[in-house]
Parts: C-alpha cells; structure tokens; sequence
C-alpha cells in the first residue's frame, strides 16, 4: 500500500513539472484590431524562446511587434502576429495548429549545438532517407558538380536547401539510395562530394578553404533552416572576404554594454524580410547567449529590434573583439536569407539525373544559383531556382528563352512574382499527428 501510494505521488509529482514545463499558449484575436496576439509563459532555458520564434516561422507568419521579458526562471513573451498578406489570423484551423505546435515546443537534441550537423555519425538513415550536409568554399558549377555525384551514385534527390553568402556554400540535401540492398557505403559518397567541394584549391578567402561532408539521419522540414543557420556559421561565412569585393550588409546593428545592470545591449535595424527574428535568434543561440528581455517593432517595410543579452554564465560581453563578431554575425545572419536572380520554376515528372541535367543547363548557359527549392511530391518535381549571370547581374531573356526551349517550355517558366506567401492548408490535429517527423525541405541558395 506505501509503495502503491508513493508510486502514485511521484507520478503526480512528475505530472506537475510537465506542465510546469510545457509553455502556457494563448491566442488572442480581440485585443489588436490589427493583429494577433500570441502570449506565450514559459520555464526560461536556453533554446526555449527560439523555439517559440521557429513555430511561428515555420507557419510563415509576420511578427509585426514582439515583448520579451524575463522574470526570476520564467519567460513572458507576447506577439503580435499577420500572415504574410498582414492579416489577422481568422482560419480556426490555423489558430489551432498554432496553439498545439507552440504548447509542444521543447528545445532539445542535436539542435540546440551550433555546429551538431558537422558532428553527426556518418551513414545513419531514417524510413531510407539520409540527409547530407554540405559546407565549403563556392564557385561557378558547383551545384551541378553535387548533383552529377548524387546521380552517379543512384542517389534519388527527394528535397535540397541550399544558401550562398559572402563566397560560402552550405546544403542539406536529402537523398534516397536508388539500389535497395545496396550498402550505404557513406564514405565514398562523402570522399566524391568532398572532392567536387574542394574543386581546383583555389581558395576564395585568402587560404581557408575548408570543406565538410556530413551524413546524418532526414531531417525534419521543422529544423532544416536552423541547421543551415548552424552550417554557415561553423564555417564563418561571416568573415570579412580577401578578394576586394564586399557587399555593404543588409542590416545596422550595434552591440553596447549596459554596465550597471550587467546587460548587453543589441540593436538591430533593417528592412523587413520573411523570417527576420528568427534568423537573429538563431544566431544569437548559437552564439550561446541568452535573451532576457526585448522589443521587436516593424513600421512599414522597417524593422526594428532590441535584445538584453548574456552569456550562459550570466556575464555580459566582454571585449571588443567579441562585439565586432557578435554585429559581423548578426548580420551575415540576416545577409543569408534574400533572395537575389530571376526566379525558374520546374515542375515536371521527376527521375534520376534531373537536377544535374537542369543545373548543367544553367552552368552551360553562364548562370549560377542564387536560391533554389527543391522538392518532389508523389512522383513530380516542383522546384524553384533564382539565377543570375556568374557577376551577379540580372539574366537577359534571351537566355531565360534558350534555357526554356532545352528544358522544356512546359517544364520550365519563369515568374515575375516570386512564390506567393498566402495560401496555406493548415493541418488538422490528426493531420499534425501522423505528419510529426516527416520530410519536407524547402530549399534556398547556391551556385550552379
């Protein structure tokens, strides 16, 4: 009987710090007449506010204000939200997801390391899928080089995510093996790609040139952005270049010491652009800084943010060196996500070898990816590339024309508009149920 009732009392005890633990979600669409308000209360630990900015992200939702604060061991947050067309959320579904996806998330796992994905176990695999991860110096006709070697080793591409910044590449592509029985041999495949990485040696940063290939289990569509996030940064894509060309960043931040209170004091201007809080989050979690209190404030297409930062330890920054790199990676951060080219959608039947003959095309043609998405979904292709010439310049059409007629007119079009923001099905509870853990990378940048 003792035993029984002290079984019992720890499991309500155990019951008691779940939801202690599980963050308080509420979602209010009375209190703003121009937005959704989202409260979110939590336990404070490192990695959890993120995880509340990467759910709204990944819903592809606009945060138009924001209130962070922290109290003693827990996190207050409020949120003012819109889609991306700066409306209310008024599809019940949405609100529901939202609610059910915020209550749910926990940091954790590899995701929480800033460099997990370099460190990961070569040739694990989940339901037959393998992501590899992909960092190095980049070129002209790199891309088209990867995606020869993944076709050479009967490697089916079932989503990629690319980015490029400051004369860096990074990629997660998630492959399946086209010969079932046939063994994973992880170290061929990461010996070719590491050698298309390093190409002719020539370095694009005076003598750094480090390349990484790296096998790990699919990843999920929820935490591919932050993962490239990780990539970039591990290999310092925020360093200065050595070649003489530099693009003035994106962003104003300054990094100042509040002595009295122990704080250090982040600010961040710039042009609003899609995920913009949560690719600063990322990278000041990366960092191993925490957040104790901010304000996010967009006035038209400006954004504005204010973080109150320490270290893990609780001290604040602590030289000047730290400052320069903390504002150099701040904005390489926001740097990385824009897109830049004319946008080539493909939609066609997929097969092997598609996105080396595609990506060939475009190396022939004189074009280099500056952002793809690649994707397949019930046998076809759906896949987005935006390309411009090998200096950066715009595509005349002539080429988009000659491009086209060898792809196919059918195939390959181009868009003037770019990918719509608005037009989402929401999941259902049991939808988001049975699609928990599923693969779906978008993907963004990279030269062909």
């Amino acid at each position: 009987m003792e035993l029984a009732a002290a079984a019992s009392a720890l499991d309500e005890y155990d019951k008691l710090v779940i939801r202690m633990n599980t963050p308080r979600v509420v979602v209010d669409n009375a209190v703003c007449p121009t937005a959704t308000v989202v409260k979110v209360d939590s336990a404070r630990e490192h990695g959890i506010l993120l995880e509340a900015v990467r759910v709204l992200a990944d819903l592809d939702l606009a945060v138009r204000k924001a209130y962070i604060s922290s109290d003693g061991r827990w996190f207050m947050n409020v949120f003012h939200v819109t889609d991306r067309c700066g409306r209310k959320l008024a599809d019940r579904s949405l609100t529901s997801h939202l609610e059910r996806s915020l209550c749910a998330s926990r940091p954790g796992g590899d995701d929480t390391q800033p460099s997990a994905l370099l460190t990961e176990p070569a040739g694990l695999e989940v339901h037959g899928l393998t992501t590899l991860g992909l960092a190095g110096a980049g070129r002209p006709g790199l891309l088209s080089g990867v995606f020869a070697v993944l076709r050479d080793v009967e490697c089916d591409v079932v989503a990629a995510k690319v980015w490029t910044h400051n004369g860096r590449v990074a990629s997660l592509i998630t492959v399946r093996e086209g010969r079932p029985g046939s063994p994973a041999d992880a170290g061929r495949v990461e010996a070719r790609l590491g050698n298309v990485l390093r190409g002719d040696h020539h370095a694009v940063r005076g003598a750094r040139n480090a390349t990484a290939v790296a096998l790990s289990p699919a990843a999920s569509a929820a935490h591919s952005d932050r993962r490239m996030h990780q990539l970039m940064f591990a290999d310092r894509d925020y360093e200065q270049t050595t070649s003489g060309v530099s693009t003035p960043p994106r962003s104003a931040v300054s990094v100042q010491n509040w002595v009295n209170r122990g704080y250090s004091i982040v600010n961040v201007e710039c042009r609003d652009q899609p995920k913009l809080l949560f690719d600063v989050m990322c990278t000041l979690t990366d960092m191993e800084y925490v957040v104790f209190h901010g304000v996010i404030d967009t006035d038209g297409d400006r954004a504005r943010q204010e973080f109150y930062i320490r270290h893990l330890d609780g001290t604040p920054i602590g030289s000047e060196a730290e400052r320069q790199r903390v504002i150099q990676c701040l904005q390489a951060a926001i740097d990385r996500r824009p897109c830049e080219g004319a946008m080539l959608e493909l939609c066609t039947a997929d097969r092997r070898g598609l996105l080396a003959d595609v990506t060939q095309t475009f190396r022939e043609h004189g074009l280099s990816v500056t952002r793809a998405e690649v994707s397949t979904k019930a046998g076809i292709a759906m896949d987005a590339f935006y390309v411009a010439d090998t200096a950066g310049h715009a595509v005349d059409q002539r080429t988009v024309d000659a491009i086209t007629e060898r792809v196919g007119v059918e195939s390959l079009k181009l868009s003037e508009e770019g990918r719509p923001w608005c037009h989402h099905k929401w999941p259902t509870a049991e939808e988001d149920r049975v699609a928990n853990g599923g693969v779906g990378l978008g993907c963004s940048t990279w030269g062909a």
